[in-house]
């Protein structure tokens, strides 16, 4: 009896040990980072945010061309678009990190430009899981192309390991500190696919050496970025 009163009495110890966990690091801290951050000077609008309103990963990378030509681009240059957040692909996401086990469209996180999630997200898996993997995420923007077409920016980095975020404690991925190689990455890839016609550098959120991403992961980079202008399919 004893035994058995030890047992539930540590089981509720642990669950409620995890409520607070997830109470502290999902609710009471971001709320601290906002009232933190109230009043202090633009981060500049080459930078994305976490939904808690915290600095995200910047602006680093453009496509210029439709919703379609940029799926088909990156189909071609073998990324994979990533899933919705749902429970079932956490899931499975959750299960490919501990299990080492493929998860090529595994979700990716929302960050906000201009106070909207990602419309599109990508991923090319490095190794067996979801563990470590490169990944860009778009969004749709008002602007065009120099022929027209929709410009699309984005934001690339590198998935190096799940962990803990350094600002909330929230599970996440942590990301390697040169964003500006990712950046080339995506671009790279695609131009080896055949996908772009042409590339060009716009102003980003300017040099930095001592980034800060939503995970308080650091990062550095020249501020530019880098704009694929794709193929446009040809007409029958």
């Amino acid at each position: 009896m004893r035994r058995r009163t030890k047992f539930r009495m540590a089981v509720s110890g642990l669950i409620a040990l995890l409520i607070t966990y997830f109470l502290i690091a999902y609710f009471v801290v971001p709320e601290i980072w906002i009232l933190r951050d109230a009043g202090r000077a633009d981060f500049g609008k080459m930078v994305t945010t976490t939904e808690q309103d915290i600095p995200g990963d910047p602006i680093n990378v453009g496509l210029v061309g439709s919703k379609e030509e940029v799926i088909r681009g990156f189909a071609a240059a073998s990324w994979d678009p990533a899933d919705k957040i749902t429970l079932r692909t956490s899931i499975d996401i959750g299960l490919s990190v501990v299990l080492d086990r493929p998860d090529l469209d595994a979700p990716v996180s929302a960050l906000l430009f201009d106070g909207r999630k990602q419309d599109l997200a990508f991923e090319k898996p490095v190794g067996k899981s979801a563990d470590r993997r490169n990944h860009v995420r778009f969004w749709l923007t008002k602007k065009t192309g120099a022929d027209g077409r929709p410009l699309w920016l984005g934001s690339a980095s590198f998935d190096r390991g799940v962990g803990l975020s350094h600002d909330t404690g929230e599970i996440t991925h942590h990301i390697g500190p040169n964003i500006d190689a990712e950046r080339d990455l995506v671009i790279s890839d695609l131009l080896k696919a055949g996908q772009l016609s042409s590339t060009y550098e716009i102003r980003g959120i300017g040099a930095t050496r001592t980034g800060r991403n939503g995970g308080g992961d650091p990062y550095f980079t020249d501020g530019e970025a880098l704009v694929g202008v794709l193929r446009q399919a040809a007409v029958p």
